[in-house]
C-alpha cells in the first residue's frame, strides 16, 4: 500500500495518517490474508465441521423443485453424514422426510464483502466519487462509517460484528461469504463459510484490498508472500480490489496495468470490481486465467456506473456476484441479483435466469476454488443446502424473484442453521436443541443456531438477542436483520 498523498484527481488514497483511531479503523478494514496462515490447520478428511450444530437424524431427504448438476427435476435430496448421498425421483424409505412446494438449491456464495462492517446501517451518499479512495476519505463516511467503527472496536469483544453480520448472511440464504477480517475470523472455521479464511480444514485463498505501490513499499512483503504461495500451488484465490472507480478516472484505469507490473496477475486471482477496466483489460485477464466479482449495488451508488460485463461476458472471464457491505451495498446477495440482473438488461446484456443463478453456487464456487465442495447439489457433495419458497413456475426465475422473507431452511455440512418450526421438528435429532434460538423473521417463526465456534469464554452461545443488545448500546443505528 502506497504512502499517504494526494492524487492528481485531488483526492487522498486512505491510508493511514497515523492517528490511533485510523489506524484502527484502517487495520480492521484493509485485513487481508498474509501468509502466516498458510500451515496453520492440517487439512480435515471430508466435510466435518469442526464443533456441533443442531444436528440432524442419520438421515433425511427434501422432497421439492430440485436445481441439480444437470438442471431442474422433481424428486429428493436425500443427506447422510453431512454430504448428498442421493438424489432421485423417488421417496426414500429409510430417511425422515420433509416435502415442500419450494425450490432445492445449493447454499450461495457471496464473493466480496466487508462482513464487520454489515452492522452499520445503509449509508446514502452524498455525491457520486471517482473511485474508492476518494470516499474513503470523506468527512461524511469519517462520521458515519469510520468513527462508529472505532468505538465498536474499542467497546466490544472481537467476533460481534462478524457473527451478526453471518448471520444477516445465513438469513439470506448464504453458506459462504468473503472479506471477514483475519483477526475476527481467526484460526477456525465460522458460522458460514468464509472463502477467503480456513474452510473444509486448509487455507487456501487470500485477500488485498490495496496494492502496494511498489515490491518495497508498505504491503509489498504480503504481496510477495501471496505471490510465492500462488506459485508453490498453495493458493487457489487470490481476491484484490481492483480498478474501483469511474471510467474517466485514470487512476483506476491504470490500476490493471499496475497489477501486472507487479506479477499479480495469475490465473488464482479474482478482481473484484474493475468497474474502470476495458475490454481489453478484462480480455487480458481472462487469458491469464483471472475471474471477476461483480457488485453492481454499490458501484451504482457510489459511482454512478458498474463494470462493463457486458464487455466481461463478451470476452469470456467467468464472473460471480457479491453484496459488497450494508453502508452502500445490497441488504442480501439475493437483492444484488435483481440489481445485476436489472443491470445487465440495461447494457444490453442477455443473460438467463439459470446463468445468473450460477453467478452465486456453481460458478461463484468455480471461481473460489471450491467447485468440487459447494456450490452444485449432486452426490458425494457437502450438503450446503438452502429451500425458498415458490415465487415463479420456473424454479429459477422462482429464485431470482425471491427475497431473504422465502429462505425456509438452510443447511451447512447437512446440520440446521436456519429453518421453520416445523421443519425444524421434522429433521432435527432433538427438536429442543438449546442451541437452536426461537426468531421472528418478516412475520414467520424461525429457529436460528448461532452456536458453531461462537462460544463464549464461559462456553455460552452467543445468542442473537444478545448481539443485537451489544451493538445497539454502542451503536443505536445498527442495520436490522429482518427488514
Amino acid at each position: 500500500m502506497a504512502a499517504t498523498g494526494t492524487d492528481t484527481d485531488g483526492t487522498t488514497d486512505g491510508t493511514t495518517d497515523g492517528s490511533t483511531d485510523r489506524d484502527r479503523f484502517m487495520t480492521e478494514y484493509l485485513a487481508g490474508m498474509p501468509d502466516s496462515l498458510t500451515a496453520q490447520a492440517a487439512p480435515v478428511d471430508g466435510p466435518a465441521r469442526q464443533a456441533p450444530r443442531a444436528a440432524t437424524v442419520d438421515s433425511i431427504a427434501l422432497g421439492g423443485q430440485i436445481l441439480g448438476a444437470d438442471g431442474p427435476m422433481r424428486g429428493w435430496v436425500t443427506v447422510e453424514g453431512g454430504v448428498i448421498s442421493g438424489i432421485g425421483s423417488r421417496k426414500p424409505g429409510a430417511a425422515r422426510t420433509v416435502a415442500t412446494d419450494g425450490v432445492i438449491m445449493p447454499g450461495m456464495l457471496d464473493l466480496h464483502g466487508h462482513p464487520e462492517f454489515n452492522v452499520f446501517a445503509p449509508w446514502e451518499p452524498p455525491k457520486s466519487y471517482l473511485n474508492r479512495y476518494a470516499w474513503r476519505d470523506s468527512d461524511a463516511y469519517r462520521s458515519l462509517i469510520r468513527d462508529p467503527q472505532n468505538q465498536l472496536l474499542k467497546d466490544l469483544p472481537t467476533g460481534t460484528q462478524l457473527r451478526y453480520a453471518e448471520i444477516r448472511s445465513l438469513v439470506g440464504g448464504t453458506t459462504a461469504i468473503q472479506g471477514a477480517s483475519l483477526r475476527t475470523q481467526g484460526r477456525t472455521e465460522s458460522l458460514v463459510r468464509n472463502v477467503d479464511g480456513v474452510i473444509f480444514g486448509e487455507h487456501r485463498a487470500r485477500s488485498l484490498i490495496d496494492l502496494p505501490s511498489g515490491p518495497t513499499s508498505r504491503g509489498g512483503d504480503d504481496l510477495a508472500h501471496i505471490l510465492d504461495a500462488i506459485a508453490a500451488n498453495e493458493v487457489d484465490a487470490f481476491y484484490v480490489h481492483l480498478a474501483e472507480g469511474r471510467r474517466d478516472n485514470q487512476r483506476s484505469v491504470d490500476e490493471f496495468d499496475h497489477l501486472v507490473e507487479l506479477g499479480a496477475l495469475t490465473p488464482a486471482t479474482v478482481i473484484i470490481h474493475g468497474t474502470a477496466m476495458t475490454h481489453d483489460q478484462l480480455g487480458q485477464a481472462k487469458d491469464a486465467g483471472a475471474k471477476l466479482v461483480w457488485s453492481p449495488q454499490s458501484n451504482l451508488r457510489l459511482y454512478g456506473e458498474t463494470t462493463r460485463v457486458l464487455d466481461a461476458l463478451d470476452v469470456g472471464i467467468p464472473v460471480a456476484l457479491g453484496a459488497d457491505w450494508l453502508p452502500s451495498g445490497s441488504t442480501s446477495l439475493l437483492a444484488e441479483m435483481k440489481v445485476a440482473r436489472q443491470e445487465l438488461a440495461h447494457q444490453g446484456a442477455e443473460v438467463s435466469a439459470a446463468d445468473m443463478v450460477a453467478m452465486v453456487t456453481s460458478g461463484a464456487a468455480g471461481i473460489a476454488g471450491l467447485g468440487d465442495r459447494l456450490g452444485t447439489l449432486a452426490e458425494g457433495r457437502v450438503a450446503d443446502i438452502v429451500v425458498l419458497a415458490r415465487e415463479a413456475d420456473d424454479p429459477y426465475e422462482s429464485v431470482c424473484g425471491s427475497t431473504p422473507g422465502d429462505v425456509e431452511l438452510v443447511l451447512i455440512g447437512g446440520d440446521i442453521a436456519y429453518a421453520r418450526e416445523d421443519f425444524a421438528t421434522a429433521l432435527a435429532a432433538d427438536p429442543q436443541d438449546p442451541v437452536l434460538e426461537p426468531v421472528l423473521a418478516w412475520g414467520r417463526r424461525m429457529l436460528l443456531d448461532t452456536s458453531y465456534e461462537g462460544r463464549a469464554a464461559d462456553g455460552s452461545t452467543p445468542r442473537l438477542q444478545q448481539l443485537r443488545a451489544d451493538l445497539t448500546s454502542v451503536y443505536p443505528p445498527v442495520g436490522p436483520i429482518w427488514a
